[in-house]
C-alpha cells in the first residue's frame, strides 16, 4: 500500500483545485500531462520535439488520430496559469533545429498549453464533443517527485533511512566526509547555525558526487538540495540527516530540535506546495528514464535506479475515477515509463531495452505492492541523432550506428570536434535482462554487465523543404508514446 501523502485538510484543498478544473473542464475539456525524468533522460527534449512534431504535422503513424487525418490544426495556447512559467518551447527547438546544441535542462517546473481541433471518430462523439482538446504539458524535475515520500516520514525516519542507504556500496566512500563531520557532532548540544550550514554542505557535496556522470545514481532526495533555485542559504535548505540519533524528544534549543523543524518546514514550503497544486492535478504522466547509462555505470546504479523507480510509483494516485469523484479526486490513469536515447542503440536492441525497463518497472512495482494504474513502458528517442547502417568486420557484417559525436566526445583514444560524423558499434544488451538483476542481487565483481559504447551525439542536421522550411524532427517511437498518453481522448 503507498504511503499516505497527505492530511485532511490537504486533501480538502486539492479537492477545490479539482472541482475548478473540472468545471473549467466541462467549456473546454483539457488534459494535464506531468513530464518527468531521473538524471538527464531528456524531459526538455521529449517536450520540444512532440510539440514540434504536432504543429508541424511531422511522422506519427502510430498516433491514429493523426494518421487517420481527423486532426484538422493543433496550436500553442496561452499561458493557462499566471503563476507558473511557461516552458520555453521556441528557445529549445531553435537549440535544437538551428544551433544543433542539447537545450539546457530541467531546473524548475514550466507549462506549455497546446489545443488540438479533431474530428471523433464516431458519429455520437461528433455530436456530444466540441472536438478540441487542450493539453496542458507540466514538466518538473524527477528530484521534486522523489521528495514526496518524504511527506510519509519524520525527521527521524528520513535519516535513519538515508544514513543507511549511505552506508550502501559506493555510497559509503561518497558518503564518508558527511558521515565523520556529522558523528562529530552532538545532536542534543546547542543549536549553532554555522553547525548547521557546515553539514547541510557536507550532505550536499555527497548528493551531488552520487549524482555525477561516473555513479549516475538515481535515489537522491530531498531533491532542492541538488537544484536549490531561489531557495539556496534559506534555513529550509539547511539541514541534514544525523546518524545514530539518541532516543527520546529534542532539547529545546539543540542542533536536532534545529534539524526536526527545518526538516519539517522544508516539507511544509517546498514540498507540499508542489505536490498539491501541480502532481495532485496531473490526469497522465510519463516518467523517462536512462537506463542505458546505469548499465554502462554498473550493477549499483541499476539496482539504484529500480529503487528510484519504485520510489516513484508510490507517489502516484493510481486508478479510475467515476464521474462524480472525478470532481473532487484526479487520478493519474496512465503512467508510461519510457526509457530514452533508443537511438543510441541498433534497432536489433530496442525490444531488448524495452524488456529491461518492463524488468526495471516490475521489479518496482512488486517492491511497493502498487496496483490500479495502467502503466506501459516503450523505449524512445524524442529527438534520433544516428542513423543506421552495416560495416564489415572480419567478414561480418557488424550492425552500426553513424552520428556526429559532441565535441570532446573520445572513442578508443580519439577526440572528436563536433563536426565529424562517425560509425560506432554500441554493444549489445542481453536477450534475457535477468542477467543484469543477477549482477545487481550477487553485488559480484565476477558478473559483469555488457559493455555498451556509449558517446553523446549532436542533435541531427534537419534537412529543409523546397521552399526552405524545416522539416520535423525525427525520433522513435514518439507516435507510439502519443497514441498511448492522449490518444484515447480523441477517438
Amino acid at each position: 500500500m503507498p504511503p499516505k501523502l497527505t492530511s485532511l485538510a490537504d486533501d480538502a484543498l486539492i479537492a477545490f483545485d479539482n472541482i475548478a478544473d473540472r468545471a473549467a473542464g466541462l467549456v473546454n475539456p483539457s488534459l494535464r500531462l506531468g513530464v518527468t525524468g531521473l538524471s538527464r533522460a531528456g524531459k526538455t527534449v521529449f517536450i520540444s520535439s512532440l510539440v514540434h512534431n504536432l504543429l508541424n504535422g511531422g511522422r506519427l503513424p502510430l498516433f491514429e488520430a493523426m494518421r487517420s487525418g481527423r486532426v484538422s490544426r493543433t496550436k500553442l495556447e496561452p499561458q493557462p496559469d499566471d503563476a507558473v512559467p511557461r516552458f520555453q518551447y521556441e528557445e529549445h527547438i531553435r537549440a535544437l533545429v538551428r544551433d544543433r546544441v542539447w537545450p539546457d535542462s530541467t531546473r524548475a517546473i514550466s507549462q506549455l498549453r497546446l489545443s488540438i481541433d479533431y474530428e471523433s471518430a464516431s458519429g455520437w462523439g461528433r455530436l456530444l464533443s466540441p472536438g478540441r482538446l487542450s493539453i496542458d504539458i507540466v514538466d518538473y524535475p524527477g528530484e521534486w517527485l522523489l521528495d514526496l515520500p518524504l511527506l510519509a516520514q519524520d525527521y527521524r525516519q528520513f535519516s535513519a533511512a538515508t544514513v543507511s542507504l549511505a552506508q550502501e556500496g559506493v555510497r559509503a566512500s561518497l558518503s564518508a566526509d558527511w558521515l565523520a563531520l556529522a558523528r562529530a557532532f552532538d545532536p542534543r548540544a546547542e543549536a549553532s547555525e554555522a553547525g548547521a550550514a557546515e553539514l547541510a554542505r557536507a550532505f550536499t557535496a555527497y548528493l551531488k558526487a552520487c549524482k555525477s556522470d561516473e555513479r549516475s545514481l538515481s535515489t537522491l532526495p530531498p531533491g532542492r538540495f541538488l537544484m536549490p533555485g531561489d531557495l539556496e542559504g534559506s534555513p529550509a535548505l539547511t539541514f541534514a540527516p544525523f546518524p545514530g540519533l539518541p532516543e527520546g524528544r529534542a532539547p529545546k534549543g539543540s542542533l536536532l530540535a534545529m534539524m526536526e523543524r527545518r526538516y519539517e518546514a522544508y516539507k511544509t514550503h517546498v514540498v507540499k506546495p508542489f505536490f498539491r497544486e501541480h502532481f495532485a492535478r496531473l490526469d497522465r504522466q510519463i516518467v523517462l528514464i536512462d537506463a542505458l547509462q546505469a548499465v554502462n555505470r554498473g550493477s549499483e546504479a541499476v539496482h539504484d535506479l529500480e529503487r528510484a523507480l519504485g520510489d516513484v510509483m508510490a507517489c502516484f494516485r493510481p486508478g479510475t475515477s467515476n464521474f462524480l469523484t472525478a470532481f473532487l479526486t484526479r487520478r493519474i490513469d496512465r503512467v508510461l515509463i519510457a526509457a530514452t536515447k533508443a537511438d543510441h542503440l541498433h534497432h536489433e536492441s530496442h525490444d531488448r531495452l524495452e524488456r529491461l525497463t518492463r524488468r526495471l518497472v516490475d521489479r518496482a512495482v512488486e517492491r511497493i505492492g502498487m496496483s490500479g494504474a495502467d502503466i506501459e513502458v516503450m523505449a524512445l528517442a524524442s529527438v534520433r541523432a544516428t542513423r543506421e547502417a552495416n560495416v564489415r568486420h572480419d567478414g561480418h557484417d557488424l550492425p552500426v550506428i553513424v552520428g556526429t559525436p559532441m565535441q570532446g566526445e573520445k572513442i578508443n583514444g580519439e577526440t572528436f570536434d563536433g563536426t565529424r560524423k562517425t560509425a560506432i558499434f554500441p554493444g549489445d544488451l542481453p536477450a534475457d535482462p535477468e542477467s543484469l538483476f543477477q549482477a545487481v542481487d550477487s553485488r559480484s565483481d565476477d558478473v559483469l554487465l555488457p559493455e555498451l559504447n556509449f558517446v553523446r551525439f549532436r542533435p541531427p542536421a534537419i534537412e529543409e523543404t523546397g521552399g526552405g522550411l524545416k522539416l520535423s524532427v525525427p525520433h522513435i517511437r514518439l507516435d507510439r508514446a502519443l497514441h498511448y498518453l492522449i490518444g484515447d481522448r480523441l477517438a
